[in-house]
Parts: structure tokens; C-alpha cells; sequence
């Protein structure tokens, strides 16, 4: 692709490195952002050095957060008996979006897998534990919900996790399997996730 313009190709190099964007696509991008008016464009730049340059993780679940602990941990109708276990943060929005769930998250930060060198140490499951031993909140954690991907390594990190909290009497469930094996819980529809939620089961390492 070739460009009458050296700040249009460096603009477009960046922003074909999102995920899902290619050349053609970035060139669009670049080319309605520099017709529109400089405000707008000001605008966005601010957002996303503002979301580099601020942004946390909750000190608590390591979800996203403006501050140390993230406003669902914070969350005064939040029933702090309930923890669901996530891969990532695009999973924390996905069953937020269901509005069937009303209890806090754990975000992992990935699952484990051991082809691409990634052990319980490389993930928060150890944060997880503590939560569960001493709970922040005072109140005690009754259940823990798993809802990892229906995957061989989403299944090794739950049988890792159970196997870790057989003995904090504490009811380890998981979300319903009406989610297709190998899927990924951010591209599920709101409906069959929601189902799934509602309608979890025990989980077992047997």
C-alpha cells in the first residue's frame, strides 16, 4: 500500500495493529478521524493516553478499576458470599451483561497451560485462595463459581482450582455446559450465558 503521505502511513502502521484490523480498514480509520473536526480527534487521543497512563487493577479481583478496588468489590448490593472465576477481564463484562449475576469476580489473567508455559504460578489463583481464607469484606465466600472456558486448559485450571479449595468448605459449582466446547465465554450470547449461570452444577475433580 503505498501513501502520498508519511504521517497517513504511520497512522494507518498503528492502527492496523489492533486485533481485527487490517490495512484497508486502519486507511478508513486514519482518513474519517483526519476529516473529522480537531476536537474529536483530540478527544480520543486524550482517552486512550488517559487509559495507558491511569488505568488499574483492582487490588482485590484484578479486574480494571480508575482505583485500587474496583467498584463491584465495592458494591454494597453485591452478594459477597458468591466469587466467579474468570480467564480475563472480557468475561468480567460478558456475564456483567447478563444481568443475572449479582455476586464478585476473580479475573486469572489466563488459564493454565502448560504448552505455552503458563503454571498456577503464572495466574492469580494464589490471590484467589487468600480471598477465600480471609475474605476483604468480612463476609464469608460460600461458593465459587467456575466459569472458565469449555476447553482442556479451561478444564485443568478448574480441576486445579477445586483441588486447591477441597479443604476450605467452601461449594465449588461451575457454569452450565449449554456453552459449546472451545468456545469463549465474550463471544456467547447474553441469553445461553445467562442460563448458564443461573443453571450451574457442583463441580468435581473426582
Amino acid at each position: 500500500m503505498n501513501f502520498s503521505s508519511k504521517l497517513i502511513e504511520n497512522a494507518v502502521t498503528e492502527i492496523s495493529r489492533l486485533p481485527g484490523i487490517g490495512k484497508k480498514t486502519a486507511l478508513r480509520l486514519t482518513l474519517h478521524l483526519l476529516k473529522q473536526k480537531a476536537p474529536v480527534t483530540t478527544a480520543l487521543t486524550d482517552a486512550l493516553i488517559k487509559l495507558r497512563n491511569d488505568i488499574q487493577y483492582c487490588s482485590v479481583c484484578h479486574n480494571v478499576s480508575d482505583k485500587e478496588v474496583c467498584s463491584i468489590c465495592e458494591g454494597h448490593k453485591r452478594d459477597k458470599s458468591l466469587i466467579c472465576v474468570v480467564e480475563d477481564l472480557p468475561d468480567v463484562l460478558a456475564l456483567e451483561n447478563t444481568n443475572q449475576y449479582t455476586g464478585l469476580y476473580h479475573v486469572l489473567g489466563g488459564v493454565i497451560s502448560p504448552i505455552q508455559g503458563i503454571g498456577p504460578d503464572e495466574i492469580n489463583i494464589d490471590s484467589l485462595i487468600k480471598r477465600i481464607i480471609h475474605p476483604p469484606s468480612g463476609q464469608a465466600v460460600e461458593e465459587v463459581i467456575l466459569a472458565l472456558p469449555a476447553t482442556m486448559e479451561g478444564d485443568t485450571t478448574s480441576f486445579f482450582i477445586t483441588r486447591k479449595l477441597k479443604d476450605q468448605g467452601v461449594r465449588v459449582s461451575t457454569i452450565a455446559r449449554g456453552i459449546p466446547v472451545g468456545s469463549e465465554l465474550e463471544y456467547t450470547d447474553e441469553i445461553t450465558l445467562g442460563r448458564s449461570i443461573l443453571s450451574r452444577i457442583k463441580y468435581s475433580a473426582e
